[in-house]
C-alpha cells in the first residue's frame, strides 16, 4: 500500500480518540496493568505529530485544520481540544510519579523469563531506559505544545494549569535525562572470554589470530578509546578506566536496560536536587543494542535544532544535554565503525548479528545496528558506497522477515511474521525472578529506517528500492490493525518468535501504534523535502529547455507580435513563463522541468504546423 502519512495519521488519531474518550472522558484502560512506557507511548501518538507537523498543530484553535478537527471531534471542538489535552497530560504526570518524584517503571512491559514465576511488585517498579527515552521525546513535545497554548489564551485559570503542567513536565524531563546518563556504560572485554570471542567473530573476516584481531581493533578504535578514557565528563568507574588503558582489551559502549549497578549520582542544583529520583542501579553494566537504539532516538529529539532554538530547556537541562551529547557521539562512532569495519565486507552484512551480552543472534540485532548507522548517516554526509551497502542489508532484512511470503502446501504460513525476540535483563534477578523485555517492533523499525534512508538517496533507483521496501513492510504492519472491538483502527501486539509468555490479546498495543506514528511522521518529513536528484533526467531537461528557448527566440524574431496586445502575445508570454519556471526547477525537480520544457516544445510545434512551416525557417 502507498504511504500516505497525512491520511494514515488522521485515521490513527480518530481511532485513538474513539478508544480513549468512550464517554467524553479520558479512559486509561489498565486491564493489562500499569506501565509508564505505555502511558508515554499513548501520549506521543497525539503530541508527536502535533508538534512535528505544522498541519497537525493543536495549540492554536483558530488555525486547526478541518480534517484534523474532524479526526479529534471526540475531544470536542477546536477550542476544547487543547484544554482537554492539558487535562489529560496533567493526569499522565500525576499517574507516573511516586510522591513528588517522577516514575519511569516498566510495569507490565516486564515479563518473567520463566512463565511459571510471578514478578515481585518492586521488580515491576524498576525504571527502564525505554521510559527515559520516551519521556524525553514526550516532555519536549509537551513543552512545545504549552508554549503555543500560552500564546493563545489570557484566561488566568488556563494559564495556571499551563504553569503547573509546565513545571511537572520540566521536572520529568530533567529526571529522564539523569536516568539516561546513569544508564550509559562502557564494558571492557578480554578476548579470551566467550564475550570476547563473539566480538572477535565480528571483527575477524580473514581467519586472523586473536592477537591480530586485537591489533586490528586497537588500530580502528584507538582514538575512540583515548577519548573515552581521558574524558572527565563520562565519570566511569576507576577500574573501567584502568582496563581501558590496556591495549590488549576490547570494549563496547552504549546503554544498559536500566540504571547500572553502582552508577554515581548526577550532581544537580536547586529544586531538582531534591525532587529528581536517583535510585540505586540494578542493571549489570552491559550495553544492550535495543536499549542503545531507544536511547539514541530520544537524544536525537533532545539535540535537535528546534529544541535548542525554541528555548525548551533550562540551564540545568542544557548541562545534562551536553553530557548526553558526548555519550551520543561516542556511541555513534563505536557502532558505526564496528558495523562498517572493512572496505568491501561489512560485519553488518553477515545476518544475523550476534550480541556479546546475550551471546545470541537475531535479525532484530542486525536491524538495531542498522538503526545506529542510519542515525549516523543522517547527521553526516554519507558516501554512495555506504548507502548502497546499507540498502542491500535492508533488502536482506526484509527477506528475512518474509513479509511477502505465501502459505505453504501444508497450510503453514510462510510469512509474514516478526523476527522479534525477548531479551533477558541482566541484574533483574536481584529482586526476584529473572525478567525479560519483549521486542516485537521489527517491521515498524524496518519501515522507519527505510523511510529515513529515502531522504539520503542519491539516485532515483535507490529511492525506488527503499520506497518499495517500505510499502511492502507497511502492508505487513497494516495487516495487524484491530478490525473490530474497542481498539478498532489501532494496532495489536505483533507476534514474537520464541516468546514463552504470550502477549495479551484483544487490546491495543501502544508500543506498536506509537511506532507506526513515528513512521508516518518520518514519511511526512521525507515528502516535504525536494525529490532525489537525477543527473540523467537533469541532462535531458537542460537539453529540452535549451532547444525550447532557441525555438521560442526564433519565433519571436521571425514573427514579432503586433503593436496592439493580442491573444498571440499573451500566449507567447505564457510560453516564456513556463520556460523560465522549467529553468528554475531543473536543479531540484528535473522531471517537472523536463515536462514543462516538452510542453513548451509541443506548443511551439503546434504553432509551426499551423503556419505550415513545420518547424523550418
Amino acid at each position: 500500500m502507498r504511504i500516505r502519512p497525512r491520511q494514515h495519521l488522521l485515521d490513527i488519531w480518530q481511532a485513538l480518540a474513539r478508544h480513549s474518550f468512550p464517554e467524553g472522558a479520558w479512559a486509561w484502560g489498565d486491564t493489562d496493568g500499569r506501565s509508564s512506557v505505555a502511558d508515554a507511548e499513548r501520549m506521543l501518538c497525539l503530541l508527536y505529530p502535533a508538534t512535528e507537523i505544522p498541519a497537525f498543530r493543536l495549540d492554536h484553535p483558530d488555525t486547526t485544520q478541518l480534517d484534523v478537527a474532524k479526526a479529534l471531534k471526540a475531544l470536542g471542538d477546536t477550542t476544547d481540544i487543547p484544554l482537554r489535552l492539558i487535562d489529560v497530560l496533567g493526569e499522565f504526570m500525576d499517574r507516573n510519579r511516586r510522591g513528588e518524584r517522577p516514575d519511569f517503571s516498566g510495569g507490565h512491559y516486564f515479563v518473567p523469563v520463566d512463565p511459571a514465576r510471578q514478578l515481585a511488585p518492586e521488580q515491576r517498579d524498576i525504571d527502564v531506559v525505554d521510559s527515559y527515552s520516551m519521556s524525553v521525546s514526550l516532555c519536549l513535545a509537551v513543552l512545545e505544545f504549552l508554549k503555543g497554548c500560552r500564546s493563545t489564551t489570557r484566561r488566568q485559570s488556563t494559564l495556571d494549569r499551563i504553569d503547573r503542567l509546565h513545571g511537572d513536565t520540566s521536572l520529568r524531563l530533567t529526571a529522564a535525562l539523569v536516568g539516561l546518563l546513569r544508564s550509559f556504560t562502557v564494558h571492557v572485554i578480554d578476548i579470551a572470554t566467550p564475550q570476547g570471542q563473539v566480538l572477535a567473530g565480528l571483527l575477524d573476516q580473514d581467519g586472523l589470530s586473536d592477537r591480530q584481531v586485537v591489533e586490528r581493533f586497537q588500530h580502528r578504535f584507538g582514538t575512540l578509546r583515548a577519548t573515552i578514557t581521558e574524558s572527565p565528563g563520562l565519570d566511569l568507574p576507576a577500574e573501567v578506566r584502568d582496563e581501558l588503558t590496556n591495549p590488549n582489551r576490547l570494549f563496547e559502549c552504549g546503554w544498559a536496560w536500566s540504571v547500572v549497578q553502582d552508577a554515581p549520582e548526577v550532581p544537580l542544583k536547586g529544586l531538582a536536587q531534591e525532587t529528581v529520583p536517583q535510585p540505586p542501579g540494578v542493571a549489570l553494566p552491559l550495553p544492550n543494542l535495543h536499549f542503545t537504539v531507544v536511547a539514541l532516538d530520544g537524544i536525537v529529539d533532545l539535540l535537535s535544532e528546534r529544541t535548542l532554538t525554541r528555548g525548551l530547556l533550562d540551564a540545568e537541562q542544557h548541562k545534562l544535554a551536553n553530557a548526553l551529547r558526548l555519550r551520543w557521539e561516542i556511541t555513534h562512532q563505536y557502532w558505526s565503525a564496528l558495523a562498517r569495519l572493512g572496505e568491501d565486507h561489512w560485519p553488518l552484512a553477515r545476518i544475523p548479528w550476534r550480541t556479546t551480552s546475550q551471546q545470541a543472534d537475531s535479525a532484530y540485532f542486525s536491524l538495531s545496528v542498522v538503526s545506529v548507522l542510519v542515525h549516523d548517516m543522517m547527521r553526516r554526509r554519507t558516501t554512495g558506497h555506504d548507502l548502497s551497502n546499507l540498502i542491500k542489508v535492508m533488502e536482506r532484512l526484509n527477506e528475512h522477515g518474509r513479509f511477502t511470503g505465501a502459505a505453504t502446501s501444508d497450510g503453514q504460513e510462510n510469512g509474514p511474521h516478526s523476527p522479534g525476540v525477548t531479551l533477558p535483563l541482566p541484574g533483574s534477578d536481584a529482586l526476584g525472578p529473572a525478567m525479560a523485555w519483549v521486542m516485537s517492533d521489527f517491521p515498524t523499525q524496518l519501515l522507519k529506517r527505510a523511510v529515513q534512508l529515502c531522504s539520503l538517496a542519491q539516485k532515483t533507483s535507490e529511492e525506488e528500492k527503499l520506497l518499495r521496501l517500505a510499502e511492502e513492510t507497511l502492508d505487513h504492519v497494516w495487516s495487524h490493525r484491530i478490525e473490530d472491538g474497542v481498539g478498532i483502527g489501532l494496532w495489536s501486539g505483533l507476534p514474537v518468535t520464541g516468546l514463552r509468555t504470550p502477549l495479551p490479546a484483544g487490546n491495543p498495543s501502544w508500543s506498536i501504534t506509537e511506532r507506526v506514528v513515528e513512521c508516518m511522521v518520518a514519511a511526512h518529513i521525507l515528502y516535504i523535502q525536494p525529490p532525489s536528484h537525477s543527473r540523467d533526467l537533469s541532462g535531458q531537461a537542460q537539453e529540452a529547455i535549451s532547444e525550447a528557448a532557441h525555438l521560442l527566440g526564433r519565433e519571436q524574431e521571425l514573427y514579432p507580435a503586433p503593436r496592439r496586445a493580442t491573444d498571440q502575445e499573451k500566449w507567447m508570454k505564457r510560453l516564456e513563463a513556463d520556460l523560465e519556471r522549467a529553468h528554475r526547477l531543473v536543479g531540484e525537480q528535473a522531471g517537472t522541468a523536463l515536462a514543462l520544457a516538452l510542453d513548451v516544445l509541443a506548443r511551439l510545434d503546434t504553432l509551426a504546423r499551423a503556419r505550415g512551416t513545420d518547424g523550418k525557417v
